[in-house]
């Protein structure tokens, strides 16, 4: 049963993960991340929050008041600063909060909370919170939460940029400009993913129509391989990430860095840049690769 309600939406993401798995290697950096998303899900719990799922290195949640999810988010960063092994791993986190109106379905939420809150995730920085000024509007200094606006932003389906601000953390705050710079937005920024095979070169950004690939004629992409389903998988800005359906037979394989991921009959989150291989493994020869880089335009 679905049931309407207003939620403050929080998406914690481990940043530089990539490099992790290279310095450490697959088993290690799997074991630290955990330990992160722990942390951050205890931090969660601590001040009324509920877990909704866990995306790769990042997770979801959702709280009652804004209040929760600013004051949650700010010892999120903390936590992580003050353990001494995520300190000598250089482990970062980049946080984005939205408080609004969200549709919850059994042990999922959607709406428009959600795809906002996904956005300022996409904005924030290592070691940074970014929420939109709606959350912090009517919150006081007594709550022990400072902000300070950093400009707008674009969010899909708003015809409009919204208002933003930086949830500032640090226990000194004196000297906060010199800690975080201010990050600048104009009323054009929007995210984009930039897809290469071959010689051809795409770009599309969160109004883009799906974005599909297959053997037969009509897809956005069609490539002429045995390994290659006639409908093989399609790539769209859903839930504040550009997502990638596989739905062919022998399946696609996403590699990031050095890590390799089969997605088949499934979805997986396009993060940062990487490569997919179309029904073979990247270790085959003539594989079909598809180059992804996730950025801001």
């Amino acid at each position: 049963m679905s049931a309407n309600s207003t939620l403050t939406i929080l998406f914690a993401d481990v940043s530089g993960s990539t490099k992790l798995f290279e310095l450490r290697g697959n088993v290690i950096a799997r074991e630290i991340i955990a330990a992160v998303l722990d942390a951050l899900i205890e931090v969660a719990h601590r001040h009324g929050g509920k877990l909704i799922k866990t995306i790769g290195d990042e997770i979801m949640c959702t709280f009652p008041s804004a209040v929760q999810g600013l004051l949650a988010s700010t010892d999120m960063q903390r936590r992580i600063k003050s353990d001494m092994i995520f300190v000598q791993d250089n482990i970062g986190i980049r946080i984005g909060l939205h408080h609004g109106d969200a549709l919850v379905e059994e042990n999922d939420v959607f709406g428009d909370a959600v795809n906002v809150a996904a956005r300022m995730a996409a904005i924030a920085k290592r070691d940074q919170i970014v929420a939109t000024s709606s959350t912090a509007l009517n919150i006081t200094n007594a709550a022990g939460v400072r902000v300070r606006s950093i400009g707008t932003a674009r969010v899909a389906g708003k015809l409009l940029p919204i208002e933003i601000v930086d949830v500032m953390w640090q226990e000194d705050v004196s000297h906060v400009t010199t800690v975080q710079r201010v990050v600048q937005f104009t009323k054009n920024t929007r995210v984009v993913l930039k897809l290469r095979f071959l010689d051809r070169e795409f770009q599309i950004d969160e109004l883009s129509d799906p974005f599909t690939l297959g053997r037969e004629e009509g897809h956005t992409l069609t490539i002429e391989s045995d390994w290659v389903s006639r409908d093989h998988a399609m790539i769209e800005w859903k839930k504040g990430h550009f997502i990638l359906s596989d739905r062919s037979t022998n399946g696609s394989w996403v590699k990031i860095g050095t890590e390799e991921l089969l997605v088949h009959r499934d979805a997986y989150p396009l993060r940062r840049s990487g490569t997919i291989s179309l029904g073979q493994s990247h270790v085959a020869e003539g594989g079909n690769l598809l180059h992804f880089e996730c950025g801001e335009a």
